[in-house]
């Protein structure tokens, strides 16, 4: 008796037991199918036409999804000398209705069991059969070194006759590779639209997303999860979004084709989580929220984008203050982001950042003249101050853009020069937003006189002409070289200045108290 119940009460402990790990099962589902995953890999010499196998992703949710797929065939230096590709066709009710996917590049795709690459490539062309490229596992993770400087383009890499035959594509097909969708939050159309053409020159699929508060799971991933890197954060969002393909202790391995060919990069690397797939003949994708950063994006090749789990590097905080003046009391508005500290992206980023920041704000308003002030903070250096005004102007372009196009002009001439890297630590931006168009045109200047002594200060009047005002004359102090030997003649601008000329702009900002900050366009005198 006491045996049968201890056996029985044996039962009783070990049913609780059963049913919590079914649950768990049924909780888990997918994603532990993915890590019990064999670590084994398959060579690309093993792989034949006609394999079956299968690959996993995220159509919503956490859930890790699997879809089937059958190898057509392989395609022998296909990337380049020695770089192939596996050439598959995928299966199931799911992706032969959603197509390849934008962000499903990265897929871990196993066939015999075994991980045998990432997917990587679709077709350029409206089609109904999902044909992909999928690019070798020994690739990614071992991803052929190539310059820092490489510059990503859109390649399309035309489909052999034969693998046209085969699928029965029309000759012509081309294999390009998968979109990465670029995810802005915070940002309107309109903005993004200013700079479609250097957005769509990297190569860049622009979607609107959102961003989800960090979990304590962030960082946990697995083949099929997906993540990207962080470009902007904070009170806006800039990110991309890829699968990962395999994990690796800490290393971490996504997208199956570069980013933006950037080499060894140093950029913020986040946990991305899909809302849903967006279904579309021409392009669909995945419409993400970006969660909580997990490590550093290390490496940006032609076969994978690398990253390193742990702590995110520093990025650069830009802090954009907008001060609204006029016949009411003063209204400020302050905005802070972070952005990538990178010579290629950092210039593009201020620009489209600061635009967005500005033309979004509830406080910004167009016909009105701009005045910007600034520092932008640098290692080892004194602060580089910005100051300018803007005057509103007759065009469609919007009133904001002239400031974002002047920063982006500023930070691309930091990062080309040829002493030492530019570090930059903050930038901080203040924009005055004044009622009216304050703008002036230089007509004419000229000396009190045509000749002076080395070192003497001599007048200078300028004609200004206020916009759709009556022209006014100001004067300004003009010094002469001390080191000039003997008298010097001054004949006009148009000339090399022989003497210390402040700019038009100061003069101007020196114009009556009562006067607010103006701008000067120049014309021939």
């Amino acid at each position: 008796m006491h045996t049968a119940r201890s056996h029985l009460s044996k039962s009783h402990r070990v049913l609780p037991l059963a049913l919590l790990a079914f649950l768990a099962a049924l909780c888990l589902g997918p994603r532990v199918a993915v890590a019990q995953e064999s670590n084994e890999l398959l060579p690309l010499s093993k792989v034949r036409a006609g394999m079956q196998g299968y690959a996993y992703t995220i159509f919503a949710g956490d859930q890790v999804e699997k879809f089937d797929l059958e190898v057509v065939g392989i395609l022998d230096n296909f990337l380049g000398p020695k770089q192939s590709i596996i050439l598959v066709q995928l299966k199931g009710q799911r992706v032969e209705h959603t197509g390849v996917v934008a962000g499903m590049s990265g897929s871990p795709v196993y066939l015999d069991g075994k991980l045998a690459g990432a997917l990587s490539l679709k077709l350029g062309i409206f089609t109904k059969e999902p044909i992909a490229g999928v690019t070798p596992i020994q690739d990614v993770l071992n991803p052929p070194s190539q310059s820092a400087s490489g510059q990503a383009t859109t390649q399309q890499l035309g489909l052999p006759s034969e693998a046209s035959t085969r699928t029965g594509l029309p000759s012509g097909s081309a294999l390009e590779p998968i979109e990465t969708p670029l995810v802005f939050s915070g940002f309107q159309p309109a903005a993004l639209q200013q700079f479609a053409n250097q957005l769509q020159g990297y190569g860049f699929v622009a979607a609107q997303g959102g961003t989800a508060s960090p979990r304590p799971d962030d960082g946990h991933l697995v083949a099929g999860d997906m993540a990207g890197m962080v470009l902007v954060q904070g009170d806006a969002s800039i990110n991309s979004a890829c699968t990962v393909t395999a994990v690796q202790a800490d290393r971490v391995y996504l997208c199956g084709h570069p980013f933006l060919s950037l080499g060894d990069i140093q950029i913020p690397m986040a946990r991305s989580r899909v809302v849903t797939t967006l279904s579309s003949e021409l392009a669909s994708t995945k419409i993400v929220n970006v969660g909580g950063s997990i490590g550093t994006i290390t490496g940006d090749r032609l076969t994978a984008v690398t990253g390193k789990l742990g702590a995110p590097p520093a990025m650069i905080p830009l802090d954009l203050t907008l001060l609204v003046s006029g016949d009411g009391p003063a209204k400020q508005k302050t905005l802070h982001f972070e952005l990538v500290n990178h010579p290629k992206l950092t210039p593009l980023l201020v620009a489209l950042t600061t635009f967005s920041g500005l033309t979004q704000n509830s406080l910004y308003g167009e016909g009105t003249t701009l005045h910007l002030s600034g520092e932008i903070r640098l290692q080892g250096h004194a602060p580089v101050q910005i100051e300018n005004t803007f005057a509103p102007g007759d065009s469609l372009s919007p009133d904001g853009l002239p400031i974002a196009l002047t920063l982006q002009t500023v930070f691309a001439r930091l990062f080309v020069n040829t002493f030492e890297p530019a570090k930059v630590d903050r930038i901080a931006l203040r924009v005055e937003s004044t009622p009216g168009r304050k703008s002036f045109v230089i007509e004419s200047a000229w000396l009190e006189k045509g000749e002076a002594a080395p070192g003497e200060t001599l007048r200078v009047r300028v004609l200004l002409r206020p916009y759709r005002g009556l022209a006014r004359v100001e004067e300004t102090p003009c010094e002469s070289p001390s080191r000039s030997p003997g008298a010097q003649i001054f004949e006009s601008w148009s000339a090399t200045p022989t003497c210390s000329i402040e700019p038009p702009a100061a003069l101007a900002l020196r114009a009556p108290a009562a006067a607010p900050p103006v701008s000067i366009s120049s014309s021939r005198f």
